[in-house]
């Protein structure tokens, strides 16, 4: 007798039709599969730099996992803009009860066997409070540098967030994050020659 067939992993692939920043212009678009993987990559080199530089003991593999799936459900939800997610405390409440229902649904599609293995990252519940904090920077982070390729190519429409956010990181005043900006994040400001060596 065959194995069931499990839907989760088609759904999931289709994170990449599920655009974010639906209420603004947006000169380059960006899709949650992408935005996923920037931030699973950045919440990784932030755990890296907690351990190595700031004396922590956090499991880089297991956050940059979990930020890989952060916005998972947004699957079955779709990309709630931040001013209307956070409009009120009871907007919050509503939505953060979706987010809890779309976690149970995402893991219904599992085999039974599989999902205590995938519910750690699945469930943002089951995240140990520094591991919350170091991927909800890493989204911060995300967002703060789409805004500056936005305004890098002419589009003022980012220009209010990208200042919102960039003194809700400086506020957080996360270490990682702090080096990340000073070390890593000029960078992104450069043509591909500079950044290949060939601009100098």
């Amino acid at each position: 007798m065959g194995r069931k067939t499990s839907h989760f992993f088609a759904y999931v692939s289709r994170l990449r039709w599920i655009r974010r920043w639906g209420l603004m212009r947006n000169a380059i678009e960006e899709n949650v599969a992408t935005h996923s993987w920037e931030v699973a990559t950045l919440a990784h080199a932030l755990a890296i730099l907690r351990n190595e530089r700031f004396g922590g003991q956090v499991n880089a593999d297991r956050i940059a996992a979990a930020a890989l799936y952060h916005d998972a459900t947004e699957v079955i939800t779709g990309d709630m803009p931040t001013p209307v997610k956070y409009h009120s405390r009871v907007m919050r409440s509503a939505f953060g009860d979706i987010e809890h229902k779309a976690e149970d649904e995402l893991l219904a599609l599992l085999p039974e066997e599989l999902r205590p293995a995938f519910t750690p990252y699945l469930r943002e519940s089951r995240l140990t409070p520094g591991e919350r904090e170091l991927i909800k920077a890493a989204d911060r982070l995300s967002a703060w540098l789409k805004c500056r390729a936005e305004l890098a190519a002419g589009n003022p429409e980012f220009g209010p967030a990208a200042e919102q956010i960039r003194e809700r990181l400086e506020r957080d005043d996360l270490p990682e994050v702090q080096y990340f900006l000073e070390v890593f994040a000029p960078s992104y400001d450069q043509p591909l020659d500079n950044l290949l060596g060939q601009g100098d």
